[in-house]
């Protein structure tokens, strides 16, 4: 277990030296901040387990600057130990929302001093594990029921650096495959980059990966360019700017089906906070939650050749060949996030076939079969590579449009409308007509937060549409 790490700000820079000394004597990693400017500084490079602050001579500027310290969500709940002179008014600590913090005056005993900082680490140490281990329950929860509605590696894969990268609030965030004594492995997945794909990578330049995979131990590195890990690789990274450069790693090794099968990658880059032990423990809690569904999805892919064909079935509705709706969602939410990260748009065209219970009762569902299998033929034709097809429900279909606003995705309805009311679902003899109506909805709308939103938005639009008599769209 690592020493706790305090950070002891003081204008006083004779008293840094001697406490510091103190401090580490006893046991604590320390680091100084002479003055409230370096104070901020330091805050912003790194998270400490306590802050020490010498409050002589303290006047607003300096209570400002603490206050802001606990307005920072980072440093919330990082206890903040007060050294005071004698005569000290507490009420200051109220006054700029510092009451929480115990302080101490001149003159105090050392040991007095050691045993209030210690039960001060130690009741801050319980109220970061009590909020550490209700988020991790509460997104393990949430991350499982997505995994486990997923057949596919790829999916699961994708759920899990998004979903890790977006509780962690880090930029980078990656999984690495490999075969065993491999130099090479495979980016499967990368938070960074939605559309990375199979990315083949020298294991040689990611010594962390490296040693994980050789050791099947976690390897969790705070600075990189203070590790002698990296000795022999940094210098080949070249000249990148200073807010891009890797700052913390964690290097997770995990196994499927008793074989080390690959590596959980996480960084931050110097804007970050590093990466510290809670993260860490979410990180396992998340990989080890996974490995089951990981495992029973490569059952089924590349169980007794049948692994295609089940993958079919799971993600497609029998009667239209469209994705179902389990895929729709998955899909959705890939979508709205790519839109959200590289500041896109994004539109779904919800349609439904208008007047469907009379054309069964009057042709027969042999019939209304078929038109829903050729209105998803004709939908098909007028799809781009990157656009999506999925049967939402009974009469129902989804379109997702990806890079299209509005004005793109009206046109793309104007087409669908008049192709469809132009097909003849019938034969020669007993020409058979039918329209659809359509609700279209884009993203970014201040009414759409996320993919259900989304959706009931477009649910919404095409409600106006059969309201306003049919054969149109609304949006």
């Amino acid at each position: 277990m690592t020493n706790p790490h305090l950070l002891l700000a003081t204008e006083d820079a004779a008293l840094a030296r001697t406490l510091s000394w103190v401090l580490k004597e006893n046991g604590y990693d320390v680091v100084t901040a002479l003055g409230g400017p370096q104070l901020l500084e330091r805050l912003e490079q790194e998270i400490y387990d306590l802050l020490v602050v010498d409050l002589a001579n303290a006047d607003a500027s300096t209570m400002d600057r603490l206050a802001r310290v606990r307005e920072d969500l980072r440093h919330k709940d990082v206890p903040i130990f007060v050294i005071t002179d004698a005569g000290f008014d507490s009420s200051q600590l109220e006054a700029f929302g510092l009451g929480a913090s115990d302080a101490i005056q001149r003159p105090y005993q050392v040991r007095e001093l050691l045993a209030r900082i210690k039960a001060h680490l130690r009741v801050g140490r319980e109220l970061n594990r009590a909020r550490a281990e209700a988020r991790s329950r509460s997104e393990l929860v949430s991350i499982l029921r997505e995994i486990t509605a997923s057949h596919s590696s790829a999916e699961i894969y994708q759920i899990l650096v998004r979903r890790v990268a977006s509780g962690l609030r880090i930029a980078r965030c990656s999984v690495v495959l490999t075969a065993p004594g491999g130099r090479e492995g495979t980016v499967v997945a990368a938070y960074e980059n939605p559309n990375l794909r199979d990315l083949r990578v020298d294991l040689t330049k990611y010594p962390e990966i490296s040693r994980a995979l050789t050791t099947g131990e976690t390897v969790m590195v705070s600075d990189v360019d203070a590790d002698p890990l990296y000795q022999d690789v940094i210098m080949t990274w070249g000249s990148q700017p200073k807010g891009r450069r890797t700052k913390s790693v964690i290097a997770l090794p995990f196994t499927l089906s008793g074989r080390r099968t690959g590596v959980f990658f996480l960084r931050t880059t110097a804007d970050d906070p590093p990466l510290n032990r809670l993260d860490l423990g979410f990180a396992e809690q998340v990989i080890e939650a996974a490995v089951a569904a990981l495992e029973k999805s490569y059952d089924l892919e590349h169980g007794a050749g049948s692994g295609a064909q089940l993958r079919e079935l799971a993600d497609t509705d029998p009667l239209t060949g469209c994705a179902n709706r389990r895929v729709l969602d998955q899909r959705l939410r890939e979508e709205l996030d790519r839109a959200r990260r590289y500041d896109q748009v994004v539109t779904v065209v919800l349609l439904d076939v208008d007047e469907f219970k009379r054309i069964n009762d009057t042709f027969g569902h042999q019939l209304g079969d078929r038109v829903l299998k050729q209105v998803a033929l004709l939908l098909r034709r007028e799809l781009r590579t990157m656009d999506f097809l999925a049967r939402y429900g009974g009469e129902e279909f989804v379109v997702v449009l990806p890079e299209t606003g509005g004005t793109g995705a009206r046109l793309f309805a104007d087409r669908i409308l008049r192709r469809i009311a132009q097909h003849n679902f019938g034969d020669a003899a007993i020409p058979v007509n039918a329209t659809v109506s359509a609700g279209l909805a884009t993203f970014p709308d201040d009414r759409v937060a996320d993919d259900e939103s989304l959706m009931k938005l477009a649910d919404e639009n095409l409600y106006k549409a059969k309201r306003a008599g049919r054969n149109r769209y609304r949006d």
